[in-house]
């Protein structure tokens, strides 16, 4: 398994209602700078909705990226849905929550998938890709910097362990924003991985509300 691109961005004007973002990524060939943040050089725009330390680094798997490529009928440059790191040999939504990929001396920590918002709409020129990127399920996920360091396209990507076999996964958080009713055996369930903190609030929230 290897890293096959490292992308960032700069703020680009958009036709939305941030007027502004970054997620049009680009790839770089020079060993980039992870930090607790995110990668440095890399910029966000909408920081109440993207970023933090919980959603520090975007990673997108070529697996998803070849679905995407047959489904939409063109090949897709990396760096296209404006993730960070493109990663081979990998699908996205049967990932656990909690999981940990080691790249080089940096540890990356998957926290929940990625929900898609009107900005990846206008990114793929398309007013209802929202609405297909949730048909297709294959969302990439959200990761936080358990080690800082340093990353360079072509280095090896391996997994920490064996994948937890009762966890959530990278589908079931995905899958929770879309559904209008979770069971608290399901909210519990979500709750015991170490979800992004904006998710976790949600769940704690509803949990308590019922």
């Amino acid at each position: 398994m290897r890293l096959l691109s490292v992308n960032i961005g700069t703020p680009r004007s958009i036709e939305a209602k941030s007027g502004q973002s970054g997620i049009f990524k680009v790839p770089v060939s020079e060993p980039v700078q992870i930090g607790a943040l995110g990668l440095s050089g890399d910029h966000i725009v909408d920081t109440e909705n993207h970023g933090g330390l919980d959603q520090a680094v975007y990673v997108f798997t070529q697996p998803d990226y070849d679905f995407w490529s047959q489904l939409l009928g063109r090949v897709l440059a990396p760096g296209t849905f404006g993730e960070n790191l493109l990663v081979s040999d990998l699908e996205s939504a049967p990932m656990s929550i909690g999981e940990r990929l080691h790249v080089g001396e940096v540890v990356l920590e998957i926290t929940s998938a990625r929900i898609p918002c009107v900005t990846l709409a206008v990114r793929m020129n398309d007013p209802q890709f929202v609405k297909t990127f949730r048909r297709v399920r294959r969302p990439g996920f959200y990761a936080r910097v358990i080690s800082e360091g340093k990353v360079q396209a072509g280095q090896p990507v391996t997994l920490e362990g064996q994948r937890p076999l009762d966890g959530p996964s990278v589908l079931d958080t995905f899958e929770y924003y879309y559904s209008k009713f979770h069971t608290p055996a399901e909210i519990e369930h979500l709750l015991s991985a170490p979800l992004h903190r904006q998710m976790r609030a949600q769940l704690e929230a509803e949990l308590s509300g019922r």
